[in-house]
């Protein structure tokens, strides 16, 4: 038996334009509210959902078309004084270290300048442990949007934007045997489409079912192709 290929890992780019978005049910709302900017219901948005559920990507299309400044969620407060009108965005709101001072003057700033401010996070901010009143307070006027596990649409279409991101092709029927037997999650299809990107490499040749099914198992199985 031949040895098998050793892939170099080049890298790929992650679309993560507006274009690139794949809209189901899932994440339909979401992605309208993104959209709505700046004729947003409040100044303040909460985009709330699990890891690898598309938040980032959703962030990333806003803070490209209001221009906005992302600070970091443990260190606000030195920030505030000069922002003026500028949209602000805070990733992973809610983890360990959350400077509550600070987004509490923030969130009275975004309001005094009818700005706007999006909050992504994990969680819905019942589980933050927020222990100043006055900001619990405040963020219970933001609209809060949630982002649900992805559906058939979503994980079909994000699978084949992975691969498209790779510059690899595969046939819908591939994709949509992935579909149904993949754990519903963005993050396992990540781990799958680079798993068989790799595989592709290692074998040279098209990504086939049972390419598909080998995959899977080794993804489930923590199974890992080292780099030599």
């Amino acid at each position: 038996m031949p040895p098998r290929q050793l892939p170099l890992d080049l890298g790929h780019v992650v679309g993560l334009s507006r274009d690139d978005l794949v809209v189901s049910p899932a994440n339909q709302r979401a992605a309208a509210v993104i959209d709505a900017w700046p004729n947003w219901p409040t100044p303040i948005v909460l985009l709330v959902g699990p890891a690898g559920s598309g938040k980032s990507h959703l962030a990333a299309i806003w803070r490209e078309q209001a221009g906005a400044v992302q600070l970091p969620a443990h260190d606000i407060a030195r920030h505030v004084g000069g922002l003026g009108s500028t949209s602000i965005i805070i990733d992973d709101i809610g983890a360990d270290g959350l400077d509550e001072t600070g987004l509490f003057h923030l969130i009275n700033a975004v309001k005094g300048v009818a700005s706007s401010l999006l909050l992504v996070a994990r969680n819905v901010p019942a589980s933050w442990n927020i222990a100043l009143p006055d900001l619990a307070s405040r963020v219970k006027t933001a609209t809060l949007v949630e982002i649900h596990e992805p559906d058939d649409v979503l994980l079909s279409g994000v699978i084949t934007k992975l691969f498209a991101d790779r510059q690899v092709e595969v046939e819908p029927h591939v994709v949509q045997f992935l579909v149904r037997r993949i754990e519903r999650s963005l993050p396992t299809a990540i781990r799958v489409v680079d798993r068989l990107d790799r595989l592709a490499l290692e074998q040279k040749s098209k990504i086939t079912r049972s390419m598909a099914s080998e995959a899977i198992e080794a993804v489930d199985t923590g199974q890992i192709i080292l780099d030599m």
